[in-house]
């Protein structure tokens, strides 16, 4: 079934001589519960598309389609509704509030949006994300790798219709790499999660149901993988 629709897809920045077409007519679509690599050198469009994608950052045409709803139609409240709803964001320097506990972090975006804490999923991701003795931590007394699992906890806390991970292994080492990205399978796997990530790393994009490939903000590959 599909989730998300692309269509022609693109994004300028600037005008005249310092004009920058980040994303150059981009069209493809995502199954719901895919888990979607996507790679590219840098400058090619990458985070462009996660952040169109996130509802982060408008087009400057085209269109793209969420179970069917366009969502730059809808007015900036509106967007901020449907990121907080729809879409989990995870990034690679983590963005936690410093002053919020493990818990505090993960919550917030369900407390943000006037809802009520599902207590039974909040025990369960700190339980997987092996965060249960942790939760009243400040994300300076945690390790990167742990600071990442809050980051993932809290993306995943509204049970988004697909979550969206930027380098989400940039910086840490090649051990709690594979956790994080073991943790992320684990969500597509378990939360029917449709899951995409933006990586340079390719055997992280390997591990992935397909792989889209961006060169000058345009698709160069699309491939499914097989195993």
């Amino acid at each position: 079934m599909e989730l998300v629709r692309i269509e022609e897809l693109t994004k300028v920045y600037g005008e005249g001589e310092s004009e920058v077409r980040a994303l150059d007519g981009v069209s493809f679509s995502i199954e719901k519960g895919e888990f979607l690599a996507v790679i590219g050198p840098s400058g090619s469009g990458k985070s462009t598309l996660l952040h169109a994608l996130g509802g982060v950052d408008r087009p400057t045409s085209g269109r793209i389609l969420m179970n069917g709803q366009d969502v730059y139609a809808q007015n900036d409240e509106q967007l901020a509704v449907f990121r907080r709803r729809e879409v989990g964001l995870i990034y690679q320097f983590y963005n936690l509030i410093p002053v919020l506990t493990v818990e505090e972090n993960m919550t917030l975006p369900v407390l943000l949006d006037g809802r009520k804490v599902n207590q039974a999923r909040l025990e369960e991701l700190l339980h997987v994300l092996d965060l249960a003795d942790r939760r009243l931590y400040l994300p300076n007394q945690l390790s990167g790798g742990q600071q990442q699992r809050v980051s993932i906890g809290r993306a995943l806390m509204n049970a988004p219709s697909i979550v969206l991970a930027d380098e989400p292994t940039g910086n840490l080492d090649s051990k709690n790499s594979q956790e994080i990205v073991e943790l992320l399978k684990y969500s597509n796997k378990t939360y029917g999660q449709t899951l995409v990530i933006i990586t340079h790393d390719e055997n992280i994009a390997l591990q992935a149901d397909r792989i889209i490939a961006i060169e000058d903000g345009r698709i160069v590959r699309d491939e499914k993988i097989r195993r």
